[in-house]
């Protein structure tokens, strides 16, 4: 599947072996594959209270930026109303404190977006449980950075190179250590770090730190 890109000269890769590369997606597609076997009656049971607690559709693709500059549908199950464009426009618009916080985190603290059962998908991060397809189809790894959505680019500056030399994760550095609340000039040095030092090591390392950092539900909004 092709996906356009952001620009005709994307940034230069760092070297990554072969053989990590190789072990890499390996480890991908079997944690991937048996989180989806282990968790599919949850996932199940959450795509039906979706469907139960109003119209729109189950699950958002969003785009995001992914490896070298190329765009990819991010799955997620919704977690917003159907009219979420609109109404954030019309906070950020009559809001100058909501507006303040989103121009600085891209996020709010108090979305008037999210669903009653979005809420929860999002401080469990269950709402991330689709992203084991996109890891399955090559668009994500299981470690990595956040993905990112286009406008963020000129936010990573000249460090945007580091982050289109690997995969963007559902986990990360950034997910273990506050999430919402680091700032997203913290957020950008975590990446950068990461995309500097990564190996199946530290992959390991944050994998296994993911579940306390879920279970804390610290930073989740």
């Amino acid at each position: 599947m092709q996906y356009r890109t952001l620009n005709a000269n994307p940034p230069a890769l760092l070297d990554i072996s072969g053989l990590d590369m190789r072990l890499t997606r390996a480890m991908n597609v079997t944690v991937a594959l048996s989180a989806l076997l282990l968790l599919l009656p949850l996932m199940l049971l959450v795509a039906l209270v979706i469907r139960l607690s109003g119209p729109g559709p189950i699950f958002f693709a969003h785009h995001r930026i992914g490896r070298n500059g190329l765009s990819f549908p991010c799955l997620k199950f919704r977690s917003m109303v159907p009219d979420a464009n609109a109404r954030l426009m019309h906070l950020l618009e009559t809001d100058a404190d909501a507006r303040l916080e989103w121009e600085t985190t891209q996020k709010l603290r108090r979305d008037p977006r999210i669903t009653w059962i979005g809420g929860f998908l999002r401080r469990s991060s269950m709402d991330e449980l689709p992203q084991l397809f996109n890891v399955l189809r090559g668009e994500m790894s299981i470690v990595g950075p956040r993905p990112i959505v286009a406008a963020e680019v000129e936010r990573f500056g000249r460090y945007f190179a580091d982050y289109c030399s690997t995969l963007p994760g559902i986990t990360g550095l950034w997910q273990i250590s506050g999430r919402s609340d680091l700032s997203y000039r913290r957020r950008v040095a975590l990446d950068v770090a990461y995309a500097r030092s990564r190996s199946i090591g530290l992959d390991i390392r944050i994998m296994v730190m993911t579940l306390p950092a879920v279970l804390a539900a610290r930073g989740s909004c």
